[in-house]
């Protein structure tokens, strides 16, 4: 019985052993198609970093954009470099840290005031209507900035989650090969285990048999 249940947690152990072993392959493999696409999907795009004498001072505190001066983007890593220190600091001065959601009130304001000058034959309709213009021109930087800044991002995360998954992928290589690793070692033990009990019993079934002899 005892030699029986060991075989079973051995075969347990080898079944979780072949479990994570196919989990690994599937990691790895999805860690290589997303660092593949990423840099495909990024590389089609030609965005490439400014090189370092051409850096602003503002930009230059950056240490990504320094470390990837006059790079191209194919990496999640520079993708988000790219997002955050580099359209992130420029939308942002764009109109005072505002964003396109923020000015939208503003452009339907104004918006509204141009119907309702144009309806009276209003002599301001010129300059709001160049208010507005003024308005819309740093809606639709902004929109771009955001979109491209957005995207980026999201090739970064792409990326990470295939990092991860790399991550994942070795950590349950390395625990099947412990599990096969003890298994296998299980196995000896149960092979030569039984056998030595068998003889210890023979050899004290003889013992008790000449005793037995030696009394009568």
């Amino acid at each position: 019985m005892h030699r029986t249940r060991t075989f079973v947690l051995i075969a347990v152990g080898l079944g979780l052993a072949g479990a994570l072993a196919v989990l690994g392959v599937v990691m790895a493999h999805n860690a290589d198609f997303a660092r593949t696409y990423v840099k495909d999907q990024l590389s089609q795009q030609h965005i490439t970093f400014s090189t370092f004498d051409a850096l602003t001072e503002k930009e230059k505190e950056s240490a990504c954009l320094v470390k990837y001066a006059g790079q191209l983007v194919t990496t999640g890593k520079q993708a988000e470099c790219y997002a955050n220190d580099f359209i992130g600091l420029h939308v942002k001065g764009v109109a005072n840290g505002q964003t396109y959601a923020d000015l939208g009130t503003q452009h339907r304001a104004l918006l509204a005031k141009v119907a309702t000058a144009q309806a009276a034959s209003d002599p301001a309709v010129p300059e709001l209507q160049k208010q507005l213009a003024a308005v819309s021109g740093v809606r639709n930087t902004l929109f771009q900035g955001e979109t491209s800044r957005g995207l980026l991002l999201t090739s970064f995360g792409f990326s990470d989650l295939g990092t991860k998954a790399g991550q994942a992928g070795q950590v349950a290589f390395t625990i099947a090969s412990l599990l096969a690793l003890v298994s296998s070692g299980g196995f000896a033990i149960g092979l030569r285990a039984p056998k030595k009990t068998a003889r210890t019993s023979g050899a004290a079934d003889s013992r008790v048999g000449d005793h037995e002899l030696t009394t009568v």
